[in-house]
């Protein structure tokens, strides 16, 4: 009798894990209205747009700066999901104005998509996007102490390896204070063994380098997860598993339920003021805790 391909999982059973527009039909108009919203807010704020931090077509950012607040204010640095493969900057820019208000600046990173670049070449492009707010932090009147990071789903990927990433010997040091992964993939293998697999051909060396929870620091920044209540098993797991892992290490890694919420609306929990997650964010940036312990 087979084995499965993935913790006794046949193709088949691992696609229908992650194959989360089939299982929610009604992404469409989640993705629609993500862009429309976005579309008002650029309009409505004095953003920087299509900043580069590198030389790739990809490699672009928007920086929202708050009106009020500290003079030097702290920077949440957002990175889309998409499994690395869709999505843009662009469609989020709707989660910028509670962190305006709030007296923290908002960035929303691109990359380049798969099949162009690999995931590795993301994550290169992600680990010098963090390092490039740092050095310029000061010319936008941004702290350069105070840059955290979050993402969704492939972001959430992505956020939470430049969380655990070892930046010393770079010119900056340190640059990721926290993070806040929402809906992550921190497990490479499963993807491997799905259908994504004829668009980003992971091999066994990037599975085993860039998967969050293979890669767990000695030493991070504080680190928030959250997951919809109503995602697949596959997805909670993961982030079970990552959860247990940093709690192994001694580091601090705080969870934020999401009841009801499944892929794509609990995204919107990280925009909504008065919401548990939006708060524990905003709590880590001002440099306290929130949620419960993992």
């Amino acid at each position: 009798m087979s084995q499965g391909l993935y913790r006794g999982m046949s193709r088949a059973e691992i696609d229908r894990q992650l194959n989360l527009r089939a299982r929610w039909p009604e992404h469409t108009e989640y993705l629609a209205r993500w862009a429309a919203d976005s579309a008002v807010v650029r309009r409505r704020l004095n953003g920087q747009l299509d900043l580069a931090y590198g030389n790739s077509p990809g490699e672009r950012l928007d920086l929202f700066l708050p009106r009020t607040g500290p003079v030097r204010p702290p920077l949440l640095a957002f990175i889309h999901g998409g499994y690395w493969q869709g999505l843009d900057k662009g469609d989020f820019s709707y989660l910028a104005p509670p962190f305006l208000d709030a007296g923290i600046a908002f960035a929303s990173l691109n990359y380049d998509l798969a099949p162009k670049v690999t995931v590795a070449q993301i994550v290169g492009q992600i680990r010098r996007a963090i390092p490039w707010l740092a050095r310029h932090a000061d010319s936008f009147g941004v702290d350069p102490g105070r840059i955290h990071v979050a993402g969704h789903s492939a972001g959430g990927h992505l956020a939470a390896l430049a969380s655990s990433t070892d930046w010393s010997g770079q010119a900056v040091a340190d640059p990721v204070k926290g993070a806040c992964s929402i809906s992550g993939v921190y497990e490479l293998e499963p993807v491997r063994q799905s259908y994504h697999q004829d668009i980003l051909n992971l091999d066994a060396a990037t599975v085993r380098t860039m998967s969050p929870a293979r890669t767990v620091p000695a030493r991070a920044g504080p680190l928030i997860l959250a997951v919809g209540g109503d995602e697949t098993e596959e997805f909670l797991r993961q982030q079970e598993d990552l959860a247990a892992a940093w709690r192994a290490r001694g580091l601090s890694v705080t969870v934020v339920d999401l009841p009801g919420r499944h892929h794509f609306s609990a995204i919107d929990a990280l925009g909504e003021p008065g919401h548990p997650l939006f708060g524990a964010v905003q709590a880590m940036i001002a440099g306290t805790s929130a949620g419960r312990p993992a």
